[in-house]
Formats: structure tokens, sequence, C-alpha cells
């Protein structure tokens, strides 16, 4: 089976390439790593305007959606420019919010669709949520109770310093409760995987892009170390990684869209895929970039920072293959919670 992007899908995904490559995101990472959401903010906006939040969400809350293919292509994109904030965790919201229904979603979803309001969620099976100081409004689940948390703890050290976590403990207002809830985050947590895989990639082939053009500048003994065969082969099993994870992610999208039994298992199929070849990725473009690959001030280190923390949030590797082969605990039970191992 083939997973091509048609005409109209192709130049959205080409529209929001062009309008991101126009901004500074390695400074707008920075940043948001620092706590200042002012330039992360200036991105959102622009990405609310593009229709990017709208495709989560269905046409009776004001969105388009929602349109996992649109959705994956749109998150490829959001991982190869580094976007910051919980571009996710905003996903992910909409599909629990979208499942509960009544009064949560009716307040909340059109403003999300807009982008008029940020939103970041904690998982029933974690205690952190992602950037919720930058939030206005932090949903936390807790086995059959959907909340708005009425704030949260500390900041929690990550390895990515743009993946600000922090703690949100129980109470705050009752939105939902019931076996729906239970229901409406597993089912938020199979797209989370979803769109964190597409980021994956992303940010997986902005790390070989730029490793590519570096070795095709560095020389040693007077040639480009591009030149070297080891250095080639390097190079081609890193492409060859993120390819097999592309048609997994599109197949996972096909499986989304037409609601299939084991949508979930191909969504931790291309979680697994993605994550673990933008690992190797990372790992290629900082051994091929030598000492300089070390240095924070190197624009690189923005994607590098991100790939091993996108492996693990939303779903462990070891977790998501035991779903595949059909020996998980539970629907949407993904192992860890938002940020992985941070």
């Amino acid at each position: 089976m083939r997973f091509l992007l048609d005409d109209e899908q192709r130049e959205f995904t080409r529209t929001l390439d062009a309008m991101l490559s126009a901004a500074d995101t390695p400074a707008a990472v920075r940043a948001w790593g620092a706590g200042d959401h002012g330039p992360g903010r200036a991105l959102w906006a622009r990405l609310a305007e593009a229709g990017v939040f709208a495709l989560a969400i269905p046409e009776a809350y004001g969105g388009v959606g929602p349109l996992p293919v649109e959705l994956a292509a749109s998150f490829v994109e959001l991982g190869r420019h580094a976007i910051p904030g919980p571009v996710v965790e905003t996903v992910a919201a909409a599909v629990l919010l979208d499942g509960v229904g009544g009064p949560a979603a009716k307040e909340w979803l059109p403003r999300m669709a807009s982008g008029a309001v940020t939103v970041t969620l904690r998982p029933a099976d974690g205690a952190y949520a992602l950037d919720a100081d930058a939030a206005d409004a932090v949903f936390a689940v807790s086995r059959d109770e959907l909340r708005l948390a009425s704030g949260h703890g500390p900041l929690r050290a990550s390895s990515d310093p743009a993946r600000r976590l922090f703690r949100v403990g129980p109470g705050g207002q009752l939105l939902a409760s019931g076996p729906r809830v239970a229901e409406a985050a597993g089912a938020a947590a199979d797209w989370a995987a979803f769109v964190t895989a597409a980021q994956a990639l992303g940010t997986g082939e902005a790390l070989l892009r730029a490793t590519v053009g570096y070795v095709k500048q560095r020389t040693q003994f007077g040639v480009a170390i591009g030149s070297f065969q080891a250095v080639k082969h390097r190079l081609a099993d890193t492409l060859i990684g993120l390819e097999f994870a592309r048609p997994l992610l599109y197949g996972a999208a096909v499986a989304l869209a037409e609601g299939a039994p084991r949508a979930g298992a191909d969504v931790a199929a291309a979680k697994v895929a993605a994550g673990e070849a933008a690992y190797a990725a990372s790992r290629a473009a900082l051994q091929l970039h030598g000492a300089v690959g070390y240095t924070d001030e190197l624009d690189l280190s923005v994607w590098l920072r991100k790939a091993g923390p996108l492996r693990t949030a939303w779903g462990a590797p070891g977790v998501l293959r035991a779903r595949v082969v059909g020996t998980d605990a539970a629907p949407g039970d993904n192992g860890t919670a938002a940020g992985g191992d941070r």
C-alpha cells in the first residue's frame, strides 16, 4: 500500500515549512527554555491562524477535524522546525474533551481551535504536565475523573530545556467523571503517541539534513569527510530508518481515520520506529559533527536535545513493542507520562 499526500496536503505542508523557515525558531526554543514564552506564543498564533490546531477538533466545535493524515504532515513540520510548547498535549486534550463532551468541550474546544487559549494535559499515568506555566488551562486525568487543575508545582529539569515539566497534584475543578473519561483518556493517549511520532520523524529529518550539509563542508586530509565510505554508510542507515518510519506513520493515520480495531497497535509501531530513527539520527549527527556538536551555541543542539525525550514521551519503546504484538495491559496504556524520560 502506498501512503502519498495529495496535492492539497503537500501544499499545506509547503506553506507551513515556508512560514516556519522565515521564523527564527532556535531563538524561540531557547527563549522558551529560559521561561520567556513571547516568541513561542507568536509562533503558536501563526500555527493557529494556519489551522494546525483545528485539525484535531471536530467541526461542531469550530475545527475541521479530526484529520489524522493532515495532523501527521503538520507535526512532521513542527518537528523539523523544533516548535516549542505543548503542541502534542493540545491534540491530546482536544481528543479527550471531544470524547467527554458536555460543557467542558463546548467551553474549551472552540477557543483551542482558534488558538485563543493554550492548554496542556497531565495524563492519568503521570505526575507532570508539559509547560503548565505557559498554559491557560491544565487538564488533569485521574482514573475516571477529568479536572481543571488549580495550579502547578516547581519546574523539573529535562534533558531538553524547552520541555518544561511541572508537577500537577490532585484537586481542581471537576469537569467530568465516569467510564467515559477513562475511555476518552485512552484515545487521547493514542493520538498523543501518534503526533509525537510525527514530531520525532521531523526532528530526525532536520538532524539528517544538518549533518549531510556539514559533512560536505568539513574536510580531512584535503577532502570532505562526506566522501568517506564509513560516513556515507552511517548517513544511509540514518536515512533508511527515517524512511522506514514514514509509511508506518501514515499507515497509523489511515487506521485512526477509519477507526480500525488495531489502530492503537499501528500507532505504537509508528511511534517506536519514528522515535528510534530520530534517536539514531541524533547520535549520528553528534558524532559526525565532532567536538562542535557538543556545543549549546550550535543550533543543532536544539534538535539534538529533543530526540531522546521524544523517543520515550507518550510511550516507552519496550511498552509499545509489547502493544504491537498484543500483550499490553489496556488501550491507551502507553507506559509513560507526557514527558517520558525527559
